[in-house]
């Protein structure tokens, strides 16, 4: 029987993957939530396909290739990811993938590439995968819509910047206004940030975009961007509210197209520029109450330039997002 090990950090988009696997496909199915599992799967034998994300904690997907060649493990490897950036397509191609699928999967292109390199076995009886009994989880949903949003907000600030765009694990959680300040305690204490919020709103939903981008990045995506002269606060203020509108802009239509609405956004405000976080937040954090909140970091490789993106949703419009959301859950 043929073996398939699905690594992903998502449980739906474990599922999801295990659901487009061919009915017919006389096959083993088994389960890694990120890189060391995979591996550790690898050495026992299961896996003589490998389905591999690769934006995951513990060992992402380009440290599973690495491990793979170094180790010389009998496996090939299908990436399947949200981050859409062709130079995350050549980089797995380079490190040995067969292929790269982006998110979400499409059962038909899939099955094409499975008998393109010929690893579909069709025998007579149907084979149903091995899913697990876990129950499925909302925060799952998020992370996982969240991630496919992200990679495409990515993959537009590196086709404008011309450089790669390091993508974050998107943070979920269900916080009060005052544990705001606790969630972004990654950011450094003594660095000072520049920020804007952006207001949003869709049928039954409403939230705000917060996006802080620290004191040092300016100067590197000047540099980039082969900005001469010096990077003022005009200039700062223009980098600033550039960033925050491709990457606001971008991840909010992604998450809209996924959830089947339309997001309006209102005029974008700055909180302020040269201050420390602390400030930053307590200008703004009587207009925040208990919130769903998804975090995301991004930084560009081989540049000392950081910016953090929060999406707030008020507490009014979880009803509806975990509606929208339910039929992953379900299927799953």
């Amino acid at each position: 029987m043929f073996s398939v090990l699905i690594c992903d950090d998502s449980l739906v988009a474990r599922k999801q993957v295990a659901k487009c696997l061919p009915t017919d496909w006389d096959v083993s199915v088994h389960f890694a939530k990120h890189g060391e599992e995979a591996i550790e799967a690898l050495k026992e034998g299961k896996g003589q396909l490998l389905l591999l994300d690769l934006n995951m904690p513990v060992m992402d997907g380009y440290q599973v290739l690495e491990t793979i060649q170094q180790q010389r493990l009998n496996t090939q490897v299908i990436v399947i990811s949200g981050d859409v950036q062709p130079e995350a397509h050549q980089r797995v191609k380079n490190l040995g993938a067969l292929a790269f699928i982006e998110k979400p999967i499409k059962p038909e292109l899939f099955l094409e590439l499975l008998s393109k390199h010929d690893l579909f076995r069709q025998h007579s009886e149907a084979a149903a995968p091995e899913l697990t009994d876990i129950d499925p989880k909302m925060r799952d949903a998020y992370q996982e819509i969240t991630n496919i949003a992200m990679g495409q907000a990515g993959d537009h600030l590196a086709r404008i910047l011309n450089v790669f765009v390091e993508l974050p694990i998107p943070n979920v959680n269900l916080i009060e206004a005052a544990e705001l300040q606790m969630m972004l305690q990654n950011i450094e204490d003594k660095e000072s940030v520049s920020g804007t919020c952006q207001g949003f709103v869709g049928p039954g939903i409403s939230g705000e975009a917060l996006f802080i981008l620290s004191e040092s990045s300016f100067s590197d995506v000047a540099k980039i961007l082969n900005i001469q002269g010096a990077v003022d606060d005009r200039l700062q203020l223009e980098l600033l509210m550039d960033a925050a509108n491709i990457l606001i802009g971008t991840c909010l239509n992604g998450l809209a197209n996924q959830l089947d609405m339309h997001f309006s956004q209102g005029h974008p405000v700055v909180l302020g520029q040269h201050r420390n976080i602390s400030e930053l937040i307590s200008v703004n954090k009587t207009r925040w109450r208990r919130t769903l909140a998804i975090e995301l970091s991004y930084g560009l490789e081989g540049y000392d330039a950081h910016c953090e993106l929060i999406l707030l949703f008020s507490e009014n419009s979880l009803p509806v997002l975990n509606n929208k959301l339910a039929h992953l859950v379900e299927d799953a």
